[in-house]
């Protein structure tokens, strides 16, 4: 029951889920129209989630990594080298559409989030070796509700229990270790956070 449990908050709430979810929620908070607010918050949608897991699933069924979640760190350098230039993309396509401050800001807190997290899996030397897996899940979770919190109000933080079941469910499964999901959730919540706090109040 317990497994069953963390299979179902990591699959909900995984990065590709949530960050289809956030850019709309964001969008709205800066347009109140339904039609800028679906045209901007696809456009980071699509370049943050739909193309990387594209990518992803495509390699998983060919086997170049283990599953849609990418839980071996050294699948993980493609994938994520694809989200950026995806994102990187979509970041040119705001700037130049036009989009709100808030939605490039929020494209921009998730593309220093991505190169934050890359840094610290392939290129800072960790516990002798180099890299770390760090958790994605809980990272992107702990990032959006720092921004949502940031456009809506501090009484987005009640959602931050979702934060400690995406992070437990991430142990239980035995994808990452405590200090794993601890260090994602931290990058997510101060990075994306104060990122894109700091580019709304440029």
């Amino acid at each position: 029951m317990t497994v069953r449990v963390a299979r179902v908050a990591t699959e909900v709430l995984a990065p590709w889920v949530l960050v289809l979810g956030l850019p709309l929620l964001v969008a709205w908070s800066a347009t109140r129209s339904v039609a800028e607010g679906l045209l901007w918050g696809a456009i980071v949608g699509v370049t943050g989630s739909v193309v990387p897991m594209a990518v992803i699933v495509r390699g998983a069924r060919q086997g170049k990594w283990d599953g849609h979640h990418v839980t071996n760190r050294e699948g993980r350098l493609v994938p994520m080298l694809v989200c950026v230039a995806s994102l990187g993309i979509g970041i040119a396509a705001l700037v130049f559409g036009g989009a709100p401050k808030a939605m490039v800001a929020l494209a921009l807190a998730m593309f220093l989030s991505l190169l934050a997290c890359l840094t610290v899996t392939f290129v800072l030397p960790v516990n002798g070796g180099r890299g770390w897996k760090v958790s994605f899940h809980a990272a992107v979770a702990a990032g959006a509700v720092a921004i949502l919190a940031i456009t809506y109000g501090p009484w987005v933080l009640l959602a931050a229990p979702l934060v400690a079941l995406v992070a437990w469910s991430r142990v239980v499964l035995g994808d990452h270790t405590k200090a794993q999901v601890t260090v994602g959730t931290v990058m997510g919540a101060l990075v994306g956070g104060a990122a894109f706090w700091l580019l709304t109040g440029m």
